[in-house]
């Protein structure tokens, strides 16, 4: 078809190498599934997982991503790692994972585990040793321990401030384990970038590279297929530790004032790279469809596109999409930008709209503001409109699937869940919630255990019905037995989006865009997609609707159409895959 003078964006890739292009599915394992193997009733477990993986090969993922299930006190949702090379008896065992990681392989399954460098708990044993070494020693060189400053070290050695906002300093004596202990008078601080139970570990020392290395080692031998790697931007700080006044915002990419702050001393350093190149030759030791995956806010484009180079990761997540508002302009920037940066380093795009940190995508385009969204929401704070929310994600969602690259989902996505908006505060567990002086709801909303059978206690989640948050009702209707049987379901039309994405070859197609062109002006986005299988249309649009001709060959919608005289009127918020 005639696009004169369209504007390429990306063009097509023919590459064998799996990750470049697959489809892979987040699996929260808290709430994904329980076989009531774990320590406490309610919570989803490795077996659990095990048992309903068949879900997620029907759907047509290609991989899964799992969230921490490491020993760990679980003070941050299995983010303050104890022990790195076993599984925290919550989740079962570590013949469980090997029996995850079987029955995932069988089902053409690759699995992605998450990996926790920044930082390990305040109960893994190399900072027990530290705390017991005391002061100068060779155990606190893994950790970054400084003595204060002021008269008499009563004040922190510098002024950063913690993700949560508090001072990113706990002095040694005033931890709460320390009265009548061998360090109650210890008067030395350490650095946590998070909570004071999760104390950073000091990168520039060789014994904490080698650790890693071996632990990469231990879990690729294992057969995972690669590792999500949590903070990988944060890493490798200045090591003098200079005064920097300012509060990182982690979610949104940075300070809330950006633009007017120097760079961070603590965040984004040169120095990581070298440490992911050391990665990467440990990864090939394997093989090469083992990949690294980066959780790094960072903007613009081009500092994130530095974590992809062919020598260190392969994937980074694209939070700049997923904070963008529903809003043409704003998200046709944000595509562009982001296939260009890519494409210059040789890297897929790796597209996403939610995870287990954000509002779930299927609430928060029903906002006001749309964009990444607030951080949780509780029963009295504004409330989305939850149809218009729904019709804006699938619309989202077909536009991101029809997109060059990889893609995640979050679990439930599929489903269209919505966030659970109606949480009491009693059952909050998440920690953010209590930090925050319960000023801000937390992530427990889009944390809910799945619902699997529409009839049965809790919905199927567990043997025993007890689920750790508590479900709505209405979640009835999206269970996933119920969304089987129903050709109208959302899930039935996940389904069918990811297998027609597969057949089409969209994931490894080119991109011209082409808004504004022809017939094709009244949507506020439009691209060609040029793959092997042909030229495919992918169209938004956003406020107000829009007429196409009858002679478009319409291969999927996100929403129904409504034949005219006119031809087919695309309703607002919807995106159609045209031929």
């Amino acid at each position: 078809m005639p696009f004169e003078n369209a504007v390429l964006l990306h063009r097509p890739t023919q590459s064998s190498q799996w990750w470049r292009s697959a489809v892979i599915y987040q699996i929260y394992p808290r709430s994904y599934a329980s076989a009531g193997v774990g320590t406490q009733p309610g919570v989803g477990d490795l077996p659990g997982i095990t048992q309903r993986l068949d879900h997620i090969a029907e759907l047509g993922a290609d991989a899964i991503w799992l969230s921490p299930f490491y020993v760990s006190p679980q003070k941050d949702g299995g983010y303050d790692v104890s022990n790195y090379r076993d599984v925290d008896p919550l989740f079962g065992t570590l013949a469980d994972a090997d029996a995850l990681l079987t029955k995932a392989k069988e089902l053409g399954l690759k699995v992605i585990v998450d990996l926790v460098p920044n930082h390990t708990s305040d109960q893994h044993q190399w900072f027990q040793d530290a705390l017991a070494a005391g002061i100068g020693s060779a155990e606190r060189e893994r950790y970054i321990f400084r003595p204060g400053t002021g008269e008499n070290g009563e004040l922190p050695p510098n002024d950063w401030e913690s993700i949560f906002g508090s001072i990113a300093w706990t002095r040694v004596c005033d931890r709460a384990d320390a009265p009548g202990s061998a360090w109650e008078n210890d008067p030395s601080w350490y650095l946590h970038l998070f909570d004071s139970s999760q104390p950073d570990l000091n990168w520039e020392h060789p014994e904490v590279r080698e650790e890693f290395h071996d632990i990469l080692r231990f879990w690729l031998s294992r057969g995972v297929a690669g590792f999500r790697v949590d903070v990988a931007h944060g890493l490798v700080k200045d090591p003098t530790l200079p005064n920097w006044q300012f509060h990182w915002k982690m979610v949104d990419g940075g300070s809330a004032s950006a633009s007017d702050v120097p760079p961070p001393p603590m965040w984004n350093l040169e120095g990581v790279h070298e440490i992911y190149r050391e990665w990467r030759k440990v990864l090939d030791e394997f093989d090469t469809e083992r990949i690294l995956v980066a959780e790094a806010w960072v903007s613009p484009e081009r500092g994130i596109a530095k974590y992809v180079r062919a020598d260190e990761m392969n994937q980074s997540f694209n939070f700049d999409f997923l904070c963008c508002e529903w809003e043409p302009t704003a998200l046709r920037e944000v595509i562009s930008k982001s296939l260009a940066a890519m494409d210059q380093v040789g890297a897929p795009t790796t597209w996403v709209l939610s995870n287990h940190d954000v509002v779930r995508a299927a609430s928060r385009m029903g906002l006001s503001k749309t964009g990444k969204g607030p951080n949780g929401i509780r029963s009295f704070e504004e409330q989305p409109n939850q149809p218009l929310a729904l019709r804006r994600a699938k619309a989202a969602h077909a536009l991101m699937l029809a997109l060059p690259g990889s893609a995640y989902i979050y679990q439930g996505e599929e489903l269209g869940l919505p966030e659970h908006t109606m949480l009491p505060d009693s059952v909050r567990q998440d920690p953010a919630f209590f930090r925050t002086q319960q000023a801000e709801a937390g992530r427990d909303g889009c944390r809910v255990p799945l619902p699997w059978e529409a009839n049965a206690p809790g919905f199927g989640f567990s043997p025993t019905g007890d689920t750790w948050l508590p479900q709505p009702l209405f979640w009835e209707d999206l269970a996933i037995d119920r969304q089987l049987n129903d050709p109208n379901s959302h899930l039935s039309w996940y389904r069918h989006m990811l297998q027609l994405r597969k057949r089409l070859q969209l994931a490894e197609g080119g991109l011209l865009d082409v808004t504004g062109f022809a017939d094709l002006a009244g949507f506020g986005l439009a691209y060609v997609n040029q793959s092997s299988y042909g030229e495919v249309v992918v169209a938004t649009t956003f406020t107000e609707p829009t007429v196409i001709s009858s002679k478009w060959q319409v291969l999927f919608s996100s929403a129904d159409l409504i034949t005219t005289s006119g031809g087919l009127e695309v309703p607002a918020d919807t995106t159609v895959w045209l031929k």
